[in-house]
C-alpha cells in the first residue's frame, strides 16, 4: 500500500529518508529553525508512506508538510492511494485566502496557483480565458496557447470586435531557442519549427483578417526564456516559469488579478512591457 504523501514524494525524486530531511530541514530554517535536524527517522519515515500509521503525526511534523504541500490536508496526504499508475495526474489548485481589511495579504494578488499548465487549462481553457478580451499580451516561447489551443474563427472575431493583441515570441532563428532546446532534450530545430510555424499562422491571420477594428502585432525576441506571460484585460495575468530540464506544459501556473496595490500582476506586467520595447517587429 502506498500513501498519496509516496506519490507526491516520488514525483519530487524525494522519497529517500535522506532526500526527504533535506528537504524537512530547509522548510525547518524558515518556519521554526528550532525543529531543523526533527524529521522523522527511517522506520518512522516509511510507515508514512505505506500508511502504516494510528494516527497523524506530530504537530512539528504537520507544520512542515503542510508547508511542503500546500492546498493538501494531513488526512489527504496520508490517504491511501489505489491507483496502479505510480506517477498520476494530481492537480492541486491553491486558492489564495481572501484579504482581511486593512491587513496586507501574505499571497499579494495571486488568486491561484496550478501544479502544470496542463492544470490550469484543464480548469481554464483558452476559450474562457480570452472571452470578451478587449486586450490580450503574450510573452514565451511559441505561444501555443494562442496559436496551437484557441481556434483562429476565434482570433478573426476578436480582432473584429476590436480586440488589441500582441505577441512576442522567442526568435526562433536566435541563439536562445537552441540553447532552449537543448536544456529541454529536444531534438535541434523542434521548437524553432513550432515557434516559426505558430508565427506563420497569426501573420496570415493579420494580414487577412477582414476591416479589424482591432489589431494583431507580432514582435520576437533573443533573450533568455525565463517565463511564459499572458494578460488579459490588463487585469488577470497568467505566469509560468521556464524550469530547467522540463518543457513549458510541466510548469508551474500562477493567476494573479490586479489589485489597487503593488502586487504580483504589476511585477510582469512591468517584465511584459520591458521585453515588448526591446522586441523586434514582424512585418505581417
Amino acid at each position: 500500500m502506498a500513501t498519496f504523501l509516496k506519490v507526491l514524494l516520488q514525483q519530487r525524486h524525494l522519497q529517500t529518508v535522506a532526500a526527504f530531511n533535506r528537504e524537512y530541514d530547509r522548510h525547518a530554517l524558515k518556519i521554526d529553525p528550532a525543529i531543523v535536524g526533527c524529521g522523522p527517522k527511517k522506520a518512522q519515515f516509511y510507515r508514512w508512506l505505506s500508511g502504516d500509521i494510528s494516527g497523524l503525526p506530530y504537530p512539528h511534523h504537520r507544520r512542515i508538510l503542510q508547508d511542503m504541500f500546500p492546498g493538501w490536508s494531513m488526512e489527504e496526504l496520508f490517504q491511501h492511494h489505489a491507483g496502479a499508475d505510480p506517477d498520476p495526474v494530481l492537480p492541486r489548485i491553491v486558492v489564495a485566502p481572501e484579504p482581511t481589511p486593512g491587513v496586507e495579504s501574505p499571497t499579494a494578488d495571486v488568486e491561484s496557483v496550478f501544479p502544470s499548465r496542463a492544470a490550469f487549462t484543464q480548469r481554464m481553457p483558452p476559450q474562457q480565458l480570452f472571452e470578451r478580451a478587449r486586450t490580450i499580451d503574450m510573452v514565451g516561447i511559441s505561444l501555443n496557447l494562442m496559436c496551437q489551443q484557441y481556434p483562429e474563427h476565434e482570433i478573426y472575431r476578436l480582432l473584429e470586435s476590436g480586440a488589441e493583441i500582441r505577441c512576442l515570441f522567442l526568435d526562433p532563428a536566435g541563439v536562445q531557442i537552441k540553447q532552449r532546446e537543448s536544456e529541454e532534450g529536444q531534438e535541434a530545430g523542434s521548437l524553432s519549427g513550432l515557434t516559426a510555424l505558430n508565427m506563420r499562422a497569426l501573420q496570415r491571420i493579420g494580414s487577412s483578417s477582414p476591416t479589424p477594428h482591432g489589431f494583431l502585432r507580432l514582435r520576437t525576441y533573443d533573450e533568455i526564456a525565463r517565463f511564459n506571460i499572458v494578460i488579459v484585460n490588463s487585469v488577470r495575468c497568467v505566469v509560468q516559469p521556464y524550469l530547467p530540464l522540463a518543457r513549458g506544459l510541466d510548469s508551474p501556473t500562477f493567476v494573479a488579478r490586479r489589485s489597487g496595490t503593488s502586487g504580483i500582476f504589476d511585477t510582469f506586467a512591468a517584465v511584459f512591457e520591458g521585453m515588448w520595447v526591446r522586441g523586434k517587429e514582424l512585418r505581417q
